[in-house]
């Protein structure tokens, strides 16, 4: 299969690096109208060079979106045009409305998924599979400053991650949201369901944090993003006092995980659902309704 990929920053970068070593990739091309970026990205990875994106749309199959939010609908709609493939970076656009509009533009022949990056980390499905009835949920997504951001607030930019992951995975459809911040600094108290979600994100941390904690009454389960490592705590069968204090023996259990890498796992699924016309996981859909929930986050923020 022939694959393109649109943007050669951070994002666009890995995404030529994984299609290099795939093994159903015949040939990559790239395009960005940063050039001496793009042929720098081109020789580090032996691909090919397109000298527009519509060169790049008449040689392949499919092709990755790696642009900023910003331009997300205006491109997309033009790669639809072409009866293109297209996995869009998250967010799927600015906003929920031109989120909608795309939709209305997508044919029922081409496989259109967005690239939630963590709901192809491995640690989701093995959580989703062992809560029930959680008493409460917390996800901490804190970074950096970092220079690659530009256009987006940190709800849309990391929180976003943590509110597929609760929306789509782990619990219902129903929601309520309270939330509190700035657009580098942000918390929303939810309720999803009969469930309290607690969801901090930042981008002025000087720690790095990808964390989701969930408490239920038979155990609490603590999960790294980065780690890819689950640890389950459950309460003792005994307590015991020793010369008056109070002793507490808890029982820890780490969860065997097969580590592997988000974004290949993302991409050796969206090349799967081209090859054999079947739906991304992460449908538009879903992209859209992540966005109306970070829109009535970012309304409690103070400099929205």
């Amino acid at each position: 299969m022939d694959v393109g990929v649109i943007g050669t920053g951070q994002m666009g970068r890995n995404h030529v690096r994984v299609y290099s070593e795939l093994k159903p990739v015949s040939s990559v091309h790239i395009f960005d109208l940063n050039e001496k970026q793009t042929e720098e990205v081109a020789k580090q990875y032996g691909v090919d060079c397109a000298s527009s994106m519509e060169d790049l749309l008449s040689k392949v199959d499919a092709v990755s979106l790696c642009i900023p939010t910003p331009y997300h609908y205006k491109t997309a709609m033009d790669i639809l045009s072409h009866g293109m493939n297209v996995l869009i970076e998250k967010p799927i656009c600015l906003t929920a409305q031109e989120g909608s509009d795309l939709i209305q533009k997508i044919s029922s022949d081409i496989v259109v998924g967005v690239g939630h990056i963590e709901r192809f980390n491995p640690i989701v499905p093995e959580i989703a599979r062992m809560i029930s009835n959680p008493l409460y949920v917390e996800l901490k997504r804190h970074n950096p400053t970092s220079s690659r951001i530009s256009g987006s607030s940190v709800v849309e930019d990391l929180m976003i991650h943590d509110i597929d992951i609760v929306r789509h995975c782990l619990l219902g459809d129903t929601y309520d949201i309270f939330s509190r911040g700035t657009t580098d600094v942000a918390t929303a108290l939810c309720q999803f369901g009969s469930t309290p979600v607690y969801f901090s994100a930042s981008r002025k941390s000087s720690k790095k944090i990808r964390m989701i904690h969930i408490e239920q009454e038979d155990m609490t389960i603590e999960g790294d993003f980065m780690t890819q490592e689950i640890y389950v705590h459950k309460k003792p069968e005994q307590y015991s006092v020793d010369d008056e204090r109070y002793i507490q023996e808890n029982i820890v259990e780490k969860v065997q995980v097969a580590k592997k890498e988000p974004l290949r796992s993302e991409l050796v699924q969206f090349l799967d659902a081209v090859s054999k016309g079947h739906g991304f996981p992460v449908t538009p859909e879903q992209g859209v309704e992540n966005l109306k929930i970070c829109e009535k986050i970012m309304r409690g923020l103070s400099n929205v």
